[in-house]
């Protein structure tokens, strides 16, 4: 069955990364695996290494690599590359590789098959294959059963950085943005799901890089959005058509 009928653009927010040179190498050989027809936008969220410079060097017409000098989070940064993408399916991936490119794949698969306009990575998908320790697992826990409560939403895993969007869906939503940072992906759920767009959870393979522990500055700030979210979503009704 053919799966996609039009170009596949891929946005990678990147903020200090490491190994940006091998990871695109990666990337674009296992995309195309997949789609003979594709785009990677690279977006520098502000970094303060080399990575922006590094990434620049990359000489592969399907790749760009856009940008600005400020940090101002993962969400403003994916808003940013989607006014460079021309797929008619867009796609989010962590510049960090934590989720294979690979499963991009089964994303496509799963998209037709279920005549989806969204399809999101789940954690808790039965599926899944992931190495989550215990206490990210629990706050993930609370977290999602906090925003089943604020916001009825039919989803198990609202954050992994994986995501693959109808561009049409995406051309509804993201206007409507408002968080830049700690809960843009909530945000983005919770608007697609105002909009009746389908949305299917997908099984993923996740190896997890902790390089440190959540702050409780983070806790906060993830918290503070998402009652911002709450407020603009059942008091000001911002996101109602």
């Amino acid at each position: 069955m053919q799966y996609i009928e039009m170009k596949l653009s891929i946005i990678m927010p990147m903020y200090n990364e490491q190994d940006i040179i091998k990871n695109l190498k990666e990337v674009v050989k296992n995309i195309a695996k997949i789609e003979k027809s594709f785009e990677i936008i690279v977006v520098n969220d502000g970094s303060s290494n080399d990575c922006f410079k590094e990434a620049k060097k990359f000489k592969d017409k399907r790749v760009k690599v856009v940008g600005y000098n400020q940090n101002r989070g993962k969400g403003n940064a994916i808003k940013y590359g989607f006014n460079y993408a021309g797929g008619e399916y867009i796609t989010f991936l962590d510049c960090g590789r934590d989720l294979d490119e690979s499963q991009i794949k089964n994303f496509l698969k799963i998209m037709t098959k279920e005549n989806a306009d969204i399809v999101i990575g789940s954690k808790k998908h039965p599926e899944s294959k992931v190495y989550y320790p215990l206490a990210r697992r629990v706050m993930s826990g609370v977290y999602q059963i906090l925003n089943k409560v604020l916001f009825n939403l039919d989803v198990k895993d609202t954050q992994v950085g994986l995501k693959l969007f109808k561009k049409q869906a995406l051309n509804e939503i993201m206007p409507r943005i408002a968080i830049k940072r700690f809960a843009f992906d909530l945000e983005l759920l919770v608007i697609a799901n105002k909009l009746k767009f389908k949305i299917v959870e997908a099984p993923i393979v996740l190896n997890y890089k902790f390089n440190s522990t959540i702050s409780t500055r983070a806790v906060f700030w993830m918290l503070w959005d998402t009652a911002a979210i709450f407020y603009r979503d059942k008091i000001l009704r911002y996101y109602d058509l």
